[in-house]
């Protein structure tokens, strides 16, 4: 698995840099290098989960900022609009979320924390279960791991030894808090909460960018579970028939 993940590291850093090398027009580049990550978890992540680019909604008919890469939920999900691809998943079906950029920077940073926070500010139903014909309470709904994609460090250092990337990402908390992410050809990074509340950054070596950004993610979306089942009753009171 691991000579895998490498072949694959190589091939996507190429796909990225000829994209950055050849196509001078930004938002051409940025929707190409979105695509080559949609691809890879398309490939490779478990089919629960479905990937697009898109906006994010909720019953009140608020809606994030235009996110990249959106992991999502189809299989229990009763309604996702797409037409003329636009895409509106609502928010309780949204397992994490990603800014792909072409390289990892202190402004770019920031700027993927301000989409997830857009995310998770929206307000989330959950329904009660019915498990062989018992009624259970409706779990408490689950927060939306946010993260970065790119392939360059814009850093003078690796992200692991320059004191600047690390404030960065601490100074991001609350609902702004990047969880995961992968700079191809630099390192990988998870950033998490610890039991006795302190915060912990892990990376990746230099060689194993991909795998362990992957396997950490999927862990991540394991511990999530599935998506918690939608309170259709709040979407219903939004029409005009009841």
């Amino acid at each position: 698995m691991r000579d895998m993940f490498l072949g694959l590291q190589e091939t996507m850093c190429s796909k990225l840099n000829t994209l950055r090398k050849n196509v001078n027009h930004s938002p051409t580049k940025g929707e190409g290098s979105e695509m080559v990550w949609i691809r890879f978890f398309e490939s490779y992540l478990p089919k629960r989960y479905s990937v697009a680019k898109g906006t994010i909604i909720d019953y009140e008919g608020q809606t994030s900022d235009a996110i990249d890469v959106i992991i999502y939920d189809s299989q229990y999900t009763p309604f996702i609009f797409n037409e003329e691809s636009v895409k509106y998943i609502p928010v309780e079906s949204v397992y994490a979320v990603f800014e792909a950029k072409q390289e990892i920077n202190k402004g770019f940073l920031e700027y993927a924390a301000n989409k997830v926070q857009s995310v998770r500010v929206l307000n989330k139903t959950t329904a009660p279960v019915v498990d062989k014909g018992i009624i259970k309470p409706a779990p408490a709904p689950f927060n939306v791991l946010g993260g970065f994609l790119c392939l360059d460090n814009g850093w003078s250092q690796s992200i692991n030894e320059i004191k600047s990337f690390t404030e960065c990402l601490e100074q991001l908390t609350g609902e702004k808090m990047v969880n995961i992410g992968c700079v191809l050809n630099d390192k990988s990074f998870i950033h998490a909460i610890e039991p006795d509340g302190g915060l912990i950054t892990r990376f990746s070596t230099n060689d194993e960018t991909l795998i362990f950004f992957f396997l950490k993610l999927v862990l991540e979306l394991q511990k999530l579970g599935t998506v918690r089942p939608i309170d259709l009753n709040k979407y219903i009171d939004q029409l005009n028939s009841q």
